[in-house]
């Protein structure tokens, strides 16, 4: 499995006094089981970007391909590429919208024309990889918490046994605990499935905590698509376009300019840790 995004633009409100480019001639590969981190301001394009990935949009110029095929080849069928490339938006839990949880998660699988038996199975198997205790299938989704609702989206898009699974900023509104146990859930989801992960977000916490790759958009250009080290050693860059660096890396900048002798090429808490540890235990 591979998506190639090759030379993609998008515009909204073309020939209109309102037109607007909102991705600009974007090229980039996913290839099988990665972990991708996508970062850019608001505005910058990377929502649009998403909905080019699984055909919700139609760009204006170039094109998305998946395992080879141009997706938006005439003939292509979009609705079962859907069922490969999951997109599970921001606020995913504003579109539950069945009577119980287990039936809102059978939605998916069932419009894909599998048996009863399947949809049953596959939304079983779905709400447990989530985490939805089985006491709770047959509850209203409304009666859950915030988090346990957005462990539900997740799950009416697992049913559909995606290859890549999108997920546009899926700790936004959360507090920290629940934050942290949605990115544990995509960990384990990835883990327990080899899926590739297009992780969207503005936290650079958590995209140097998780991710393994980063595409970063800027006014609708794709700017950098290197690892997490590589790109956050782009200090000044990456403040100039308003997005930073982890807190992390911050600190330990403020270290080494009081003189301590640390590295600053450090993304996550557990590596800063080793490194304070390292100079303090030195000297």
């Amino acid at each position: 499995m591979s998506i190639i995004v090759d030379h993609l633009s998008y515009v909204y409100g073309k020939s209109t006094a309102y037109e607007v480019r909102a991705v600009d001639d974007v090229s980039f590969c996913i290839n099988e089981g990665e972990y991708i981190g996508l970062l850019g301001q608001t505005g910058s394009g990377k929502s649009t970007l998403i909905q080019n990935l699984n055909g919700l949009l139609k760009p204006e110029e170039g094109s998305v391909y998946y395992d080879g095929a141009d997706i938006f080849d005439k003939e292509y069928d979009r609705k079962k590429l859907r069922s490969n490339v999951g997109l599970v938006f921001q606020y995913p839990e504003h579109q539950l919208f069945e009577a119980d949880v287990f039936s809102d998660v059978c939605f998916g699988p069932k419009n894909m024309g599998l048996t009863r038996t399947e949809v049953e199975l596959r939304a079983y198997e779905a709400l447990k990889m989530v985490g939805i205790r089985d006491e709770d299938f047959y509850i209203s989704p409304f009666d859950l918490s915030g988090g346990e609702k957005r462990r539900v989206a997740i799950a009416g898009v697992l049913a559909m046994k995606p290859k890549v699974l999108i997920l546009d900023e899926p700790s936004a509104g959360l507090d920290p605990g629940g934050r942290e146990d949605i990115l544990r859930l995509i960990d384990s989801i990835r883990q327990e499935t080899g899926m590739s992960i297009i992780l969207v977000s503005h936290s650079m916490d958590d995209v140097a905590e998780h991710a393994e790759r980063l595409l970063v958009m800027y006014k609708s250009h794709l700017i950098f698509d290197d690892t997490p080290v590589n790109v956050f050693s782009q200090y000044e860059t990456m403040n100039e376009i308003g997005l930073g660096v982890p807190q992390v890396m911050e600190v330990l900048t403020g270290l080494r300019n009081k003189g301590i002798p640390v590295r600053t090429d450090m993304i996550t808490l557990n590596e800063a840790k080793n490194e304070i540890l390292r100079v303090f235990g030195r000297c």
